[in-house]
């Protein structure tokens, strides 16, 4: 066994989070219209967006793919939000079941955005990043949701995750 955690669990530990968070939703409608301001975002919804689509356009950086812009992915409703996770968790599936895949191979990004120290990455510290992204923004949302008076029950630590033992 090693001691690494690869990614393929931390993609579990997330896919655990996206089904905690869609169910909360589900039950409780009116979470998504609550002012927000992480990230910018007017509202839960909007942090939603950006938490999923962030996920769909890392992993289409990581497999080599055409990004899609911002503006063409969609607002809502929470299904086609929850669509953006469920595209970006199928694409880094088929790479991690690709025995081929170069996860030490380094992409460059050029966006201003990324600090030039760290233009250059490795694919598997990209995919990563795309994980840590969402479980820090749910972490954050589960305080929002608190503080707003809606219990969360969100246990978003790796600790409580059945991705690994």
């Amino acid at each position: 066994m090693t001691s690494a955690i690869s990614i393929e669990e931390l993609l579990i530990w997330n896919d655990e989070s996206a089904t905690f968070w869609k169910a909360s939703f589900d039950a409780n409608p009116a979470l998504l219209q609550l002012p927000c301001g992480i990230d910018d975002a007017p509202n839960v919804q909007e942090l939603v967006r950006h938490i999923w689509m962030a996920e769909l356009r890392w992993a289409q950086r990581v497999a080599g793919l055409s990004v899609v812009p911002r503006e063409e992915l969609p607002t809502g409703p929470l299904e086609a939000l929850l669509s953006l996770h469920e595209k970006a968790a199928n694409i880094f599936r088929t790479l991690i079941d690709d025995p081929t895949q170069d996860w030490d191979g380094t992409l460059k990004l050029e966006y201003d955005w990324v600090p030039a120290h760290a233009r250059i990455a490795s694919r598997r510290k990209m995919a990563a990043h795309a994980i840590f992204h969402s479980q820090r923004h749910w972490a954050q949302l589960a305080t929002l949701v608190r503080v707003a008076g809606f219990p969360s029950d969100f246990l978003g630590d790796l600790i409580f995750s059945q991705a690994l033992l």
